[in-house]
C-alpha cells in the first residue's frame, strides 16, 4: 500500500460534502477533538448527525465536583468528563436506549442526609427504582451488578451528595477491569449506543499543576478554572502533569500505542473551545502527542475561545495561537516545521465577539493561516456557534 500527500481546495461550507455526511453518518470522517470540559458537549450533540466516528480524547485530570470525591477515594482518573463526552455522543432517536442514557444522567440529592442517600443508591441497586426498572434486560442486570459492586466498594464515609449515576458505574467498572478504563468505556458506550470513540488520554491518578508568572504554584485543575475558586489573577507561565496533589512533582507519561495509533488515523485534528490549559492544553502534555499529530497528514485547525476564559488571564488570541504550537512542540521528538503541528486558527468575522483581543498579523506571523467565517450565533454575544463551527470542520476534511 502507498500513501502520498495531496492538497485540495476547500469550500466553506461545503454543502455537498454535508448533505453526503448527513445521509450517511455511519461512513462520516473521523474529525478528532483535543477536549476534556463541557464546552464541546453541544457540538458533539450536533456531530452525531454528520458522522459516527469521531474521536475524542479527554483529560482525566479533573479534580472538581463528584469526580474528586471518587478519585481521592479510589485514587483513579477522573470519569466525570468521559461520562460527559458519552452522554453527549449518546444516540438520542428512540432507537438508541433512552432508559439508560436517563440513568446515566441521574444526579442524587445533593440536600438528602447521609442515609438517605445510601436508601437512594440502595433503591437502584435492588431493581425497584423506576430509573432501573424501565431498563430492560439484560441491560437492567448489567447495570444493577455495577452498581452493586460500587456499593459494596465505596468507603463508608463517602459522601453521595450529587453523585452522578453514570460516574458510579463507570468507577465499579474500573475497578474490576484491573483499574482499566478503555474496557468499561468500551461497555458504556455500547449501552448508551454512543455515536463515536471517546477515550482519556492517559490512565493513570495524576494531577494538572500549574507555575504563575507571580512565582505562586498550584496544584489542581479546579483550582485553575476559575469555578469553585476565585480566578487567577496572574498569567499562567507553566502547566505540567504532577504526580503529588500537594506539591508540583513532575512526572514523564507516554501514550499508550493505541491513543497514538487513533491520532495517526484521524481525517482532521481539532484544537477546539474550552478551558485553555486544563481542558486542551492538558491534553498534549503526555509524551508522545506532538510527535503523532506530526505524523498525521491532515489539516490542524485551532478554535479559540470567544468569551472569557479565566485561565487565558493576560493573553491575546496570538498569544493562545504561541502557547498552542510551544506544547505541541514539547510533544514532538524532532524540531518540526509549523505546518506538521497546526494549519488553520478559525475565527469568527468579526472581532468584537472576541474578548481577547484579535490581531491576525500576530498569529499569521507564527506561521498558521487565519480562516474567518460566521461563527458566532446571532445575538449570542460572545459564544460560538457549535454547528457553525463543526460545518467548517466537516467542509475541511
Amino acid at each position: 500500500m502507498q500513501q502520498i500527500r495531496i492538497s485540495r481546495t476547500a469550500l466553506i461550507p461545503d454543502e455537498l460534502r454535508l448533505a453526503r455526511y448527513l445521509k450517511a453518518p455511519e461512513m462520516g470522517p473521523r474529525l478528532l477533538f483535543f477536549s476534556g470540559g463541557s464546552a464541546l458537549n453541544p457540538l458533539s450533540r450536533e456531530l452525531v448527525r454528520y458522522t459516527h466516528n469521531s474521536i475524542h480524547l479527554v483529560t482525566p485530570l479533573d479534580s472538581g465536583g463528584s469526580s474528586a470525591k471518587l478519585r481521592e477515594a479510589f485514587q483513579m482518573p477522573a470519569v466525570g468528563d468521559l461520562r460527559s463526552r458519552l452522554m453527549a455522543l449518546a444516540d438520542q432517536s428512540v432507537k438508541g436506549n433512552p432508559e439508560v442514557r436517563e440513568l446515566f444522567a441521574h444526579r442524587l440529592s445533593k440536600t438528602a442526609s447521609p442515609e438517605e442517600l445510601r436508601q437512594s443508591l440502595q433503591r437502584l441497586v435492588s431493581g425497584r427504582d423506576a430509573l432501573v426498572r424501565d431498563i430492560p434486560d439484560p441491560m437492567r442486570k448489567i447495570v444493577r451488578n455495577y452498581l452493586r459492586i460500587f456499593q459494596e466498594k465505596m468507603p463508608k464515609d463517602f459522601d453521595l451528595r450529587g453523585a452522578s449515576i453514570g460516574n458510579l458505574i463507570l468507577t465499579a467498572g474500573y475497578l474490576t477491569s484491573q483499574r482499566r478504563i478503555d474496557s468499561v468505556v468500551f461497555l458504556f458506550s455500547k449501552l448508551a449506543e454512543v455515536r463515536g470513540v471517546v477515550r482519556p488520554i492517559m490512565n493513570r491518578y495524576l494531577h494538572l499543576a500549574a507555575e504563575l508568572e507571580s512565582g505562586e504554584t498550584i496544584v489542581g485543575q479546579h483550582l485553575l478554572t476559575g469555578k469553585e475558586v476565585p480566578p487567577i489573577t496572574s498569567k499562567v507561565q507553566r502547566v505540567s502533569i504532577s504526580n503529588s496533589r500537594l506539591r508540583i512533582e513532575p512526572v514523564q507519561v507516554a501514550i499508550r500505542e493505541k491513543v497514538r495509533d487513533l491520532i495517526r488515523q484521524a481525517d482532521l485534528i481539532c484544537f477546539p473551545m474550552g478551558s485553555f490549559y486544563s481542558s486542551l492544553i492538558a491534553n498534549l502534555l503526555p509524551e508522545g502527542v506532538g510527535q503523532a499529530i506530526a505524523e498525521n497528514d491532515c489539516p490542524k485547525v485551532y478554535v479559540p475561545n470567544a468569551g472569557t476564559d479565566p485561565e487565558q488571564f493576560g493573553m491575546s488570541l496570538a498569544d493562545s495561537t504561541a502557547v498552542l504550537l510551544d506544547y505541541l512542540r514539547k510533544g514532538s521528538t524532532a524540531v518540526l516545521p509549523v505546518d506538521r503541528l497546526l494549519n488553520l486558527v478559525l475565527l469568527d468575522e468579526r472581532d468584537s465577539s472576541y474578548v481577547h483581543s484579535v490581531d491576525v498579523n500576530a498569529m499569521e506571523s507564527q506561521g498558521v493561516t487565519v480562516l474567518r467565517c460566521p461563527l458566532a450565533g446571532d445575538g449570542a454575544g460572545q459564544r460560538l456557534d457549535g454547528e457553525r463551527v463543526l460545518r467548517v470542520l466537516l467542509s475541511l476534511v
